[in-house]
């Protein structure tokens, strides 16, 4: 019998105040080796405060933490030389080319060849096309590219990416997300903080929710989905004319009165085995004439809003002023 995997990151009761403002209210979570693990939560939740404490920029008040085998309160130098941490921005020098600040950071590292060092990152970010250009002409998602792979010079086996797609565009955001999971599938360990949904339910393999300082959910994208327990079937119909129909029809297989939004009746189902056959039967019995039928399951969105009552995209509501540690 195999013996368990030893975490690469492991966080018990973590605390962290600032004044009378709590911020951590006592975390806990495990990140596997290799995988790419996702804090997700509002501006404000706790997020960067975890992660600046796990790279030792900051002492927790209580509980512990450890990082590939080290404790960041007394072993800190061994955790700095285990892990690499890029910011919400981009922390490249606009002046040099791409291999410059590659080069640049493989020499502060007394690397030896800092020029391959910087050739093979260059390929492996796809950024060759744009070698001996200015850092100052490169797209968003380039930057952040160049800033993730100059984060892995000296192969740390764990690195910490705070909300890397802050302010991208969409085909920006894409080209992140495409080497965050190159990262993963080379070995690397990825905890990555990020407010947005749809970037959690990509790329990670384990997903923590925090709100309030506090963990409120935890798990895979589909286990937390499923705690939501409920799909939606969508009917888009031809004609206006069948919509009461079609609603009362189809109000027999939920307990919630189905909804019209245009040409679409959306009911809620729990469970998903036949649905869409029991409604395409209920319809043409009434007589209705349908354009598309589809079975949707829960988003993250409707899990985060169950959860806390709000997006995650919101700010949440606070009585106290926010600290500055978690300004976003």
């Amino acid at each position: 019998m195999a013996a368990p995997q030893v975490p690469v990151i492991h966080v018990r009761g973590l605390e962290k105040s600032y004044k009378e403002v709590r911020v951590l209210c006592g975390v806990d979570f495990d990140v596997a080796r290799g995988s790419i693990f996702a804090l997700l939560g509002s501006n404000g939740a706790g997020k960067t405060t975890v992660v600046k404490i796990l790279s030792t920029l900051l002492k927790a008040d209580g509980g512990t933490a450890g990082v590939n085998g080290f404790d960041v309160a007394t072993q800190a130098a061994d955790v700095r030389e285990s892990i690499s941490l890029t910011g919400q921005f981009a922390a490249v020098d606009d002046i040099l080319t791409g291999r410059e600040n590659l080069v640049l950071v493989a020499r502060l590292r007394h690397l030896k060849d800092p020029r391959k060092i910087a050739d093979d990152l260059l390929d492996r970010f796809s950024l060759t096309d744009a070698v001996a250009r200015r850092v100052a002409t490169y797209s968003g998602g380039m930057r952040r590219r160049l800033d993730i792979a100059m984060s892995l010079i000296g192969n740390p086996p764990v690195i910490f990416l705070d909300e890397p797609t802050t302010g991208l565009d969409p085909e920006g955001r894409i080209e992140v997300w495409h080497a965050i999971k190159e990262l993963a599938e080379g070995g690397t360990t990825v905890l990555l903080t990020t407010q947005y949904l749809d970037e959690a339910d990509r790329l990670a393999d384990r997903i923590v929710v925090i709100d309030h300082g506090n963990v409120i959910a935890e798990g895979t994208s589909d286990e937390l989905k499923d705690r939501v327990g409920r799909g939606r079937v969508e009917v888009h119909l031809e004609t206006a004319q069948d919509a009461e129909r079609a609603i009362s029809v189809l109000a027999a297989m939920s307990d919630e009165r189905p909804s019209l939004e245009g040409l679409t009746v959306g009911v809620p189902v729990r469970g998903r085995s036949g649905v869409i056959a029991e409604a395409v039967r209920r319809l043409d019995q009434a007589d209705v004439v349908i354009d598309d039928i589809a079975l949707r399951r829960p988003t993250l969105d409707d899990v985060f809003i169950g959860l806390t009552g709000r997006s995650a995209e919101e700010e949440p509501p606070t009585e106290t002023p926010q600290p500055l540690e978690e300004a976003a």
